[in-house]
């Protein structure tokens, strides 16, 4: 466990809801806020707060569009995002198999 050091931990992804936002998006091309909410179980007002900090750090980008007149936000990882949970999963995995 010598080897492990835990400022290496990213802050940004290290939140219950921002790390399932991240599982949920790797996993997907595009996903609606609906059906964020309905994976990651959490409300409105929570899931906008999570998703704002990881647009503004650039791990996810949102498309505001209107479908039949209803606004619609849809969110996708960007390839930074993607580095960022890669590095993060594999800082926990090294915190798993140190001996």
């Amino acid at each position: 466990m010598s080897d492990f050091n835990y400022r290496n931990i990213n802050d940004i992804l290290h939140s219950r809801i921002r790390t399932a936002i991240m599982a949920v998006l790797v996993s997907v091309d595009e996903a609606e806020f609906n059906f964020l909410k309905e994976k990651v179980s959490t409300t409105d007002g929570n899931l906008s707060v999570h998703l704002r900090k990881l647009e503004d750090v650039g791990y996810v980008k949102a498309k505001k569009l209107f479908i039949d007149r209803k606004p619609v936000s849809r969110y996708s990882i960007t390839s930074k995002g993607h580095k960022a949970f890669e590095d993060y999963i594999n800082i926990l995995e090294s915190l798993i198999k140190s001996k």
